[in-house]
């Protein structure tokens, strides 16, 4: 058990009959909403809005800010997961040591039904705005309530920079923030995240006139890797982290997605739209089945060995949307595969594992495919997130010159930004693979991943994965890490995936935190049509036997 939660369970001596009621419901899985509104700790209207203006003393937390204050604060009541919910939802800035640098902007949602236990947000891509607090988990079940419909107290961060919709349309995709330290530091080594959740605390204390009895992070790309950060950094600040498709090893990434950009930036080596549908077709048709049902997802992906040089224009030159030329095949076999930078960075990363184009990556997703067009100077907003997310941390993270053409960098030839590129690695890789110390605070960590990510690789968290295994023990760290890879899963249920994958991990991190019941059997379920799979833990993958293939129990988790 958490030593921390044991010491805040001392503290409550005695417990109102409410509580009571309240731990009851959650541990049969009714619905939390129902909590006595009778409770000592009820935060009502006026309770709620005498919060606004209340400062955040400095002292309260343990990375370094200059205090913070509570802008606004009223009780709102809205329909969350089905249900009405009244909250007080709380807006607040936290103040930044460097006075050029932005404030932290974060937000709670305190509900008067409250379970005692809160719940913290990831973001997403450079972040830049605060995350919705009333949403649901990544990967989360829709037929299952969002944390705030739960009773959770609920909050999420800017991580400290207000996106700029001059500098780029897509919110998170201006990374303009980063030419100030603070700024930097407060989104790519995680800081702003300890900051939020000490001043979030803080006024939920306040709010409540108790703590949380049990406290919990869920986070997806961005978020997964913040997700990650808190269990590395602050092992005992969480109970329970939920971390899906994270991108752990950001400068890795970053400098793979450099390299993917100048091979498709090459006059005839991108794949169009049309390209990228001919060669997912071809893929499905010859992966398919390799798990023993044709259902459109590849659920044995390490079986799965197409060879786009079936896809050929005859001579090798581009003659149409039916072929692939010489340069796109080389493009398609590159990115898919693990490239290796002939350098050595301080965070100790050397490479990254390539995204799975050739087994299951649909690269037409909006947004975060490869785009409709090749990437250029200056960068097309109709190229992939990608290609935007490299010109963005040229600019701003390595350069600092926002006129700086990043097609113009070479991340396999960095030359003079050699040095700024593995300072960057310092902060923007969070690769510690040493997570005992969560271990020992009882904490308990769920990742998952999709199999056909377009975005951030699975073959990476499947990487760091195994690290962990290497550096804890294989044994121990089923003691407190499950990792699910989801066959068919994309990044964030974006577009249309061929497996929209929904998991109640919020009830499986609940009762294996609080209860040490660990994950039995956990069933996936698509979104859309409601079939289901089993989730496997990694390595295995679910293999069809017989039966309603739209059911997990007609399929088994094969090696």
């Amino acid at each position: 058990m958490n030593p921390i939660t044991t010491c805040r369970a001392r503290m409550r001596v005695a417990v109102t009959l409410s509580a009571v009621t309240a731990l009851l419901a959650a541990l049969i899985n009714m619905p939390p909403a129902a909590a006595d509104t009778t409770s000592a700790s009820i935060l009502t209207r006026a309770r709620c809005e005498a919060l606004a203006g209340r400062a955040i003393p400095a002292s309260i937390g343990s990375s370094p800010t200059t205090g913070g204050r509570v802008q606004a604060a009223a009780t709102v009541t809205e329909t969350v997961s089905g249900v009405s919910v009244t909250y007080c939802r709380i807006d607040a800035a936290l103040f930044p040591v460097d006075d050029s640098a932005p404030d932290i902007r974060l937000r709670l949602a305190l509900p008067r039904g409250w379970n005692h236990r809160s719940m913290m947000f990831g973001g997403g891509g450079f972040n830049g705005t605060v995350p919705d607090i009333t949403a649901d988990v990544p990967f989360g079940l829709q037929s299952a309530p969002a944390p705030l419909a739960r009773g959770y107290a609920t909050y999420a961060s800017d991580s400290g920079h207000r996106a700029n919709p001059t500098e780029h349309p897509v919110p998170s995709l201006d990374g303009s923030f980063a030419r100030n330290d603070e700024a930097l530091r407060n989104f790519a080594a995680g800081d702003a995240l300890k900051k939020t959740h000490d001043a979030a605390q803080f006024l939920i204390r306040q709010g409540y006139r108790a703590e949380p009895e049990h406290t919990y992070f869920a986070g997806g790309s961005t978020g997964g890797r913040e997700a990650l950060a808190v269990a590395q950094r602050w092992p005992r600040a969480f109970d329970g982290v939920i971390a899906a498709y994270p991108a752990w090893n950001n400068l890795a990434e970053a400098l793979y997605l450099g390299y993917a950009t100048r091979l498709l930036a090459r006059p005839g080596a991108f794949p169009g739209p049309e390209k990228q549908a001919l060669l997912h077709t071809r893929v499905m048709q010859a992966c398919d089945s390799l798990d023993g049902l044709t259902d459109n997802i590849i659920s044995n992906e390490g079986a799965c060995h197409f060879a786009p040089e079936q896809l050929r224009c005859p001579g090798g030159t581009d003659t149409g949307i039916t072929c692939l030329s010489d340069r796109q095949i080389a493009s398609v076999k590159a990115i898919s595969s693990t490239w290796k930078w002939p350098y050595r960075v301080a965070s100790g990363e050397q490479s990254y594992p390539g995204f799975p184009l050739l087994s299951g990556a649909d690269m037409r997703t909006p947004l975060l495919g490869f785009g409709t067009t090749a990437p250029d100077s200056p960068m097309p907003l109709t190229s992939g997130y990608g290609m935007q997310y490299w010109d963005q941390w040229v600019k701003y993270f390595l350069t600092r010159n926002p006129d700086q053409n990043s097609l113009d960098i070479d991340p396999s030839r960095p030359g003079k930004w050699l040095d700024r590129i593995s300072e960057l690695s310092e902060i923007q890789d969070l690769n510690d693979a040493d997570l005992r110390p969560f271990w020992r605070s009882g904490g308990k960590l769920l990742l998952l991943h999709g199999t056909a990510d377009e975005l951030v690789s699975s073959r990476s968290t499947n990487d760091y994965y195994e690290r962990v295994a290497a550096t804890v023990g294989a044994g121990k760290t089923r003691d407190f890490v499950r990792y699910y890879l989801v066959p068919g899963a994309n990044h964030a249920n974006a577009g249309s995936p061929a497996f929209a994958a929904g998991w109640d991990s919020i009830t499986a991190i609940e009762q294996w935190s609080e209860q040490n019941r660990e994950p039995d059997a956990p069933v996936v379920t698509d979104a859309r049509d409601g079939r289901t799979r089993p989730l496997c833990e990694y390595p295995r993958w679910p293999k069809y036997r017989a039966g309603n293939p739209n059911r997990a129990d007609s399929f088994m988790c094969s090696h």
